[in-house]
């Protein structure tokens, strides 16, 4: 990029489907032609007169198109997802999130009723897990209708995956403070698990996909913790306050490794 464009060995680059292009220039040039209709145009006509097959090949496609969409007539309009939103999250995030939040709420209604579990908080004991089930649902190749276009998007990959996850965060960390104040439970006691496992839950993803990955965490807790600390009626070490330098430093790790693999959230694969 130069200036406020992209360069002209960019934009002939791209055109001819250079391979000489390194990848930070490559989503940097898509991304700026989201926005940039100068560019487009150049690109257009680099493309025309560097490919010319391409454009043959766009030509032959649009004319069996035209007369079909011609006769196709309009859809009626329908209400749309906002765009301000669509950068961060989906509509298919939204039952989810909905469902998160309504388990949240049980949650503190179980602890202020009180349900034979000894001194364990069901708020606490949630709490680190209820948003990994946000994070799969906003990263689902199941879920999401859209997912092949969302990963061959320009601002596909680690970008997109962090904003959906703070989108996620930003609806359950609400809720958690406010069962957490309401059952006592300190905002770090449930705050640092919580970030822990959605940040190991985004590292694994990269490897395995991110369903797969939140899938496995969640069978993981509930087999490791949940189920011995409910079994005891008392709350586990891993939830006490001695633990927090331990979830302090999963959750160092965890980000260390998505930065590592940055990469890997721009293939299909971590829809899985």
């Amino acid at each position: 990029m130069s200036g406020e464009h992209a360069s002209v060995r960019i934009i002939d680059g791209y055109a001819r489907g250079g391979t000489d292009i390194a990848a930070d220039e490559v989503w940097a040039m898509e991304a700026h032609l989201e926005a940039c209709r100068v560019c487009r145009d150049r690109l257009s006509a680099a493309v025309a007169a560097q490919a010319p097959a391409v454009v043959a090949l766009v030509d032959t496609v649009w004319s069996g198109l035209e007369p079909r969409l011609a006769a196709a007539g309009v859809m009626p309009r329908r209400r749309h997802w906002p765009a301000r939103l669509s950068g961060w999250m989906t509509p298919v995030m939204v039952p989810w999130l909905a469902m998160v939040v309504t388990v949240t709420l049980l949650a503190l209604l179980l602890d202020l009723i009180g349900t034979g579990t000894g001194d364990v908080s069901p708020v606490l004991l949630l709490a680190p897990v209820l948003p990994v089930l946000g994070v799969a649902a906003s990263w689902s190749r199941g879920l999401d209708p859209a997912y092949e276009l969302t990963a061959s998007a320009p601002r596909a990959g680690l970008y997109l995956v962090l904003r959906r996850t703070t989108s996620v965060l930003a609806v359950v960390v609400p809720a958690l403070l406010v069962g957490g104040w309401a059952t006592g439970v300190t905002a770090a006691q449930w705050l640092l698990p919580c970030l822990a496992f959605t940040s190991t839950t985004l590292a694994l993803g990269g490897v395995i996909g991110v369903t797969r990955a939140a899938v496995s965490m969640v069978a993981l807790w509930a087999a490791v913790v949940a189920a011995p600390t409910l079994a005891a009626g008392r709350t586990a070490v891993a939830l006490q306050t001695g633990a927090l330098p331990v979830w302090g430093l999963i959750l160092a790790l965890g980000i260390g490794v998505v930065i590592a693999h940055r990469g890997a959230y721009s293939v299909l694969g971590a829809h899985r």
